[in-house]
């Protein structure tokens, strides 16, 4: 392969690293691919956070958020429930002046309610409502190609996931949405064949202890 050659949704960047195809072209996206996407993750904060940013993302693309999370972080607080259950209109407000931040008012009055609704849930619920879908190897294309990646748009279990967390009270977890949380969360592992990243995950996967499932 050549520096920027893609191969079934394989690309070798100008670091030499090959990697998914989409994750080349800008270092954040390249640190993102190869240190957090697809990475099993099972605490309530951390997917809390996660979800609210995919929230975020809803008609953006990710290069965005990645470009905007430090600024994200620092206005809801790190993302602490707790501290962002608590803000009123004059917080919204502050917000929607915050031009580092994205200043869509449904969206972050979303995450202040989706705190609200994270505050209501018992400890560790929100990780088995997420891993509680998690799809059987059998469900899943046969073949992770670019293709297959592709198509992978939503499916039976991030709909489930959907109008579980709807049920729950949150808001901007439509089913996309909530798969493309599912991807980053490593709940499903959707690096492609051939990426190094894969075997990664995988790994990963295999001695992670999903919340609320029985090993």
């Amino acid at each position: 392969m050549s520096e920027t050659e893609v191969v079934d949704g394989l690309v070798r960047g100008s670091d030499g690293v090959v990697r998914c195809w989409w994750a080349d072209g800008d270092e954040l996206y390249r640190r993102y691919h190869d240190e957090e996407w697809g990475v099993p993750i099972g605490d309530d904060r951390t997917l809390f956070e996660l979800l609210c940013l995919e929230g975020f993302q809803a008609g953006l693309s990710w290069i965005t958020i990645l470009r905007k999370r430090d600024a994200l972080r620092r206005a809801f607080a790190r993302f602490d429930p707790e501290v962002v259950a608590s803000f009123g209109p004059a917080d919204v407000e502050r917000l929607m002046a915050d031009a580092s931040i994205i200043r869509n008012r449904a969206k972050v009055e979303a995450t202040v309610g989706n705190a609200r609704a994270a505050l209501r849930l018992p400890p560790g619920e929100l990780g088995r409502v997420v891993w509680g879908s998690e799809p059987r190897a059998a469900d899943r294309p046969a073949t992770m190609d670019a293709a297959a990646v592709r198509s992978l748009v939503s499916t039976s279990e991030s709909n489930a996931v959907s109008s579980a967390l709807k049920a729950l009270g949150f808001r901007f977890v439509g089913p996309t949405t909530v798969y493309a949380f599912m991807q980053s969360a490593g709940v499903v592992n959707d690096h492609v064949e051939g990426c190094p990243r894969r075997p990664a995950c995988q790994a990963a996967r295999a001695v992670f202890p999903a919340p609320g499932q029985v090993r």
